[in-house]
């Protein structure tokens, strides 16, 4: 089966060959003009906010700027949040348009994250919520600062970490989400901006 996907991805992808996960990365994926100027105008146009999550029972702001676009019905949930679709804004369809092109699989949705700084992060957890399906595809696309992306087995606690750079585009599918959990970890060696986009199939709304 890996051999198939490789053959669809091309030879320059990179598969990371973890445990119980299909997990696949091209960091040249957008030119660097392209992945510049994509940069430039996602922090000046999306409709960034920061909401608040639950965490240990208490209320407390995200630690970076998100925004939730998509079709009229991909509505989603996670950590206490209700995350009601932004229409497409136009350049981003087309880089959804693009993804789906690249991954051969459709998208409906998109969590569009701005981390400011290195004191942004993301924590660790599985894209697993019932609406995304048992195996969903979830293909992030970064712009900007580089970071450290990091992921541990559920079971044997095996970790790994990848940088993920300028332009680049990871493709989590498969069982990935089941037996690991991924995340964005705070650095003080960064001072520059990352916007990251995890483009998905959100099946229904959530209530």
């Amino acid at each position: 089966m890996q051999q198939e996907q490789k053959s669809l991805l091309g030879p320059q992808w990179v598969n990371l060959n973890m445990q119980d996960a299909d997990v696949w990365l091209l960091q040249s994926w957008l030119k660097a003009e392209t992945a510049d100027k994509l940069l430039k105008h996602f922090i000046e146009r999306l409709a960034w906010s920061q909401p608040n999550i639950r965490m240990f029972g208490k209320s407390v702001p995200v630690p970076r700027l998100q925004a939730w676009y998509g079709d009229a019905d991909a509505s989603y949930a996670y950590s206490g949040i209700k995350m009601v679709p932004l229409a497409w804004e136009k350049k981003l369809l087309e880089l959804k348009r693009y993804c789906e092109q690249t991954c051969d699989t459709p998208f409906n949705s998109v969590l569009a994250n701005l981390y400011r700084h290195g004191q942004d992060s993301m924590g660790m957890h599985a894209d697993n919520e019932p609406e995304l399906g048992e195996q969903p595809v979830i293909a992030s696309v970064s712009l900007g600062a580089s970071r450290n992306f990091d992921f541990k087995h559920l079971s044997t606690g095996e970790k790994r970490r990848v940088v993920l750079h300028h332009g680049s585009l990871l493709i989590m599918r498969g069982s990935t989400q089941t037996f690991w959990h991924h995340g964005i970890s705070k650095t003080k060696r960064v001072d520059t901006e990352r916007v990251n986009f995890t483009f998905r199939y959100v099946h229904g709304s959530s209530n």
